[in-house]
Order: C-alpha cells, then sequence, then structure tokens
C-alpha cells in the first residue's frame, strides 16, 4: 500500500489507516515527527457517543515524555482509554484509576500498588516459572500451531486469575471477554464482521462498542461478585487484600474493585502476551540478536525485554486532556483540547534513539515508553510484566531451542493496541 508521501496526507482518524502494513504506519509517524507542531486531526464520528472537535497528536518522544510528567496539565479525566467522552453507561465499567487524576488517583493506586510489592512478586516468582513450564511442557506434547493462543496468551491470564482468585471455571470467559475489550473493531473477536476494502469501517466499531460493554459487564460482575464473597469470607488472595486494604482513610468499593480488575486483566493481558508474541517474531527475523542473548541469557535478558517492548509498544496511544492554557515545546494548547500520546511513535524517534527501527538488545540507554511516558501512570505492573517476559523466554528459548516465527503476525486491527491475535510457529 502507498505510504504518505507528506504529513499533510496522513489521518489517523481513519480507520483505514491502521489496517495499513506496520511498515507504512511507521513511515507516516515518521512524516509526522518531522512537522514543527503537533497535527491536528478531525475526530470520527460515532453514533451513541459524544464526539468532540478533534485532538492533537503528540509523536515526537519529547512531547509525549513533558505531557507525561505535567498531569495537572494533562489531565487523565474524564477519559484516557478512549477519543470520546464515555458514556455514563460504559464509564461504570471501565471508570478505573487510569482515567483519574490525584488525588483519588494516587488513593486507588496506593492500594492497588500493594499487588505489586517486591515481596509480593518474589512469591509470584515460583508460580510463574510452574505455568511457564506446563506451558512448555504442552507445547512439547501437542507439536507448533498458534503462538498467540498455545503460549503468549496463556501466561498472563493464568497470572491474573491467581493473583485474584479467580475460580477456574471463570477463566476461558475472562480470557474471551478480554480479547473483546481489546479488539473493539475487528470482526473475530465482536459479532459484526464488517470490513470493506480499507479495513474497519464505523459500524464494525459500533458493533466492537457493544460487545465491549457487555464483556465490561461481565467482567465487573464477576470481580463485584467475588470482592461480596471475600468481605465476608477473606482468603490468600488479591480480591481479600484489596477489600480490607485502607490507606490514608481510602477503600475500594466493590465497583471500583470490579472496574480495577477490568484494567488489570486488560493490561496484564496485552502487554505481556503481545511483548511475547512480538518478541518471538524479532528474534525470529533478528537471528543474530537471539544468538547473543542466549550467549549470556542472564546478563542479556533485561536489555532484551526492554528492547521487546520499546518495538512492540502494546498501548499504541493514550489520550490526556488539557486542563488549562499551556505552551509546550513552543506549541500553545488551549483548555478542554484533547491530545493523544502515541507512545508507538515516541519509541521510534531518531532525535532520541539512534537506528530507531533496528532491534538491539544491547541498546543503552533505552528510555522508550512502551509502559507508558513518567509520571503517575506509569505502568504499575511493569516489573510483573518484566518477569512474565523474561520467564517465558527462558523457558522456551532454553527447552525449545529450534523455536521461531512460521510466518507472518495476524494483526490485530486496533489504533489502541498493537496486538498479534495468531502467529504460527515451528520448532
Amino acid at each position: 500500500m502507498a505510504v504518505a508521501r507528506d504529513a499533510a496526507e496522513i489521518d489517523l482518524s481513519d480507520l483505514g489507516f491502521w489496517s495499513r502494513p506496520p511498515e507504512a504506519r511507521l513511515e507516516a509517524f515518521a512524516r509526522l515527527r518531522e512537522r514543527g507542531h503537533p497535527a491536528f486531526f478531525r475526530e470520527l464520528e460515532m453514533p451513541f457517543v459524544r464526539n468532540g472537535r478533534g485532538y492533537y497528536a503528540l509523536t515526537r518522544h519529547a512531547d509525549v515524555v513533558e505531557a507525561s510528567r505535567t498531569p495537572e496539565v494533562f489531565s487523565s479525566e474524564p477519559a484516557s482509554t478512549s477519543i470520546a467522552d464515555l458514556p455514563r453507561y460504559m464509564a461504570r465499567y471501565f471508570g478505573s484509576m487510569i482515567n483519574m487524576d490525584d488525588p483519588r488517583h494516587a488513593g486507588i493506586r496506593r492500594i492497588a500498588s500493594r499487588a505489586f510489592t517486591p515481596r509480593v512478586l518474589a512469591k509470584l516468582e515460583t508460580d510463574l516459572q510452574a505455568s511457564a513450564t506446563r506451558i512448555v511442557d504442552g507445547l512439547l506434547r501437542d507439536g507448533p500451531g498458534d503462538f498467540v493462543t498455545d503460549v503468549a496468551a496463556r501466561l498472563p491470564v493464568q497470572v491474573i486469575c491467581d493473583m485474584m482468585g479467580i475460580p477456574e471455571r471463570a477463566r476461558p470467559m475472562v480470557y474471551q471477554r478480554t480479547n473483546t475489550i481489546l479488539g473493539v473493531g475487528d470482526p473475530e473477536y465482536t459479532s459484526g464482521k464488517d470490513f470493506n476494502r480499507d479495513g474497519i469501517t464505523r459500524t464494525g466499531v459500533l458493533y466492537g462498542l457493544l460487545a465491549t460493554m457487555a464483556a465490561g459487564y461481565e467482567l465487573n460482575h464477576l470481580a463485584m461478585r467475588l470482592a461480596r464473597r471475600r468481605r465476608a469470607d477473606p482468603g490468600d488472595d488479591l480480591v481479600s487484600a484489596l477489600v480490607a486494604a485502607n490507606a490514608d482513610g481510602e477503600t475500594l468499593t466493590d465497583q471500583e474493585i470490579g472496574s480495577f480488575f477490568i484494567l488489570l486483566v486488560v493490561a496484564g493481558n496485552e502487554t505481556t502476551r503481545n511483548a511475547i508474541a512480538h518478541g518471538l517474531t524479532l528474534f525470529t527475523d533478528n537471528p543474530g540478536q537471539r544468538e547473543l542473548l542466549m550467549e549470556d541469557f542472564d546478563a542479556r535478558i533485561p536489555g532484551a525485554v526492554e528492547e521487546v517492548v520499546r518495538m512492540a509498544t502494546p498501548v499504541i496511544q493514550f489520550r490526556r486532556t488539557v486542563a488549562r492554557h499551556h505552551v509546550m515545546n513552543g506549541h500553545h494548547y488551549r483548555k478542554g483540547d484533547k491530545v493523544l500520546l502515541f507512545y508507538n511513535s515516541a519509541n521510534r524517534d531518531a532525535e532520541v534513539f539512534e537506528d530507531p527501527d533496528a532491534f538491539d538488545i544491547t541498546r543503552s540507554p533505552n528510555p522508550h515508553v512502551g509502559f507508558g511516558g513518567p509520571g503517575p501512570h506509569f505502568c504499575l505492573g511493569a516489573n510483573l510484566a518484566r518477569r512474565e517476559i523474561t520467564v517465558m523466554f527462558r523457558e522456551l528459548f532454553t527447552r525449545v531451542p529450534g523455536i521461531r516465527a512460521a510466518g507472518r503476525p495476524d494483526p490485530l486491527y486496533s489504533n489502541f493496541i498493537n496486538g498479534i491475535k495468531h502467529l504460527p510457529f515451528t520448532f
């Protein structure tokens, strides 16, 4: 597909743009970074959603980092995960701390952060290793297939459900509903099989929104029911800790626990699963980097994980809303303006990363924003994701040394998640 010759030909609100090959999209973002100021795009009009005037696309690393560090100006309220303001009936399920500013955000984050302390993560290490071992046991028993469904997607959902104490019988539903929420507009994960020659259509996205709302309802109520049970009969799981937690007088309601569970299972699934899937493709396409890793796995895997996350950038963008008139890097923003922080573009900024399109596990420094920019909304589960990726690749590359991607990834159609739905592999 033809690449836009200049920034004027690029429209990030065109759903067809997001069905272009990855190389074409990367080239388009490179053109946008060459501009002297952020480009403005009109919002795509959608039924049943309150549409705004449009948004500025922050594509340079410097803009994304500074906006992340200035939450008093670039607010996460009323929504950070959708370009349009969420209707109240959707905010009920997706209105977690990711869509909040301090002080309420800080209060909930203090409580939730207890799930990610070094002591808790150390305790999880044995469970992580056991889960990865079982996954690779199954891979060796059953043979090659789909790397996403057989390997990459299994570990993060299992870990999150273990942490929350989700019953085994409910876990297939959790996995399926997570796919629905991540796959808004992709007909494989929603009931709307609506494509044109350019990709997703507005009708397809509408089907996706309806399916997402239904999925959010199920996940939210699953966690709320569990929270009510744990208030009466506490156990040794994260939900029990959350219902009992009190940080400076702050406690979580059952509704907030439900919304937090959606955030945890969706974010925890998406980041790790897609990083692992993209990682196999990167190591397949760059066998020299894999050889370098295996020469001294323990010493080089931390850098390899950071480089995989930079190259993959599982979350493409988050939204912020300008809280007051402000000048940033020479551009004037007005109160009420929407901006999208394009992490995928920031992570390929040649002003920051030498040879940014090269996969280099020894890259140092590596100030990527694959876990979000610096500031209060930096990914709470980043260290857990790093451990999951490390454990999975150690298990795969030591026990299945011939494993590699056997074809190109089947991408998720999304302007929010850089997802891989399916990836054939062999060994």
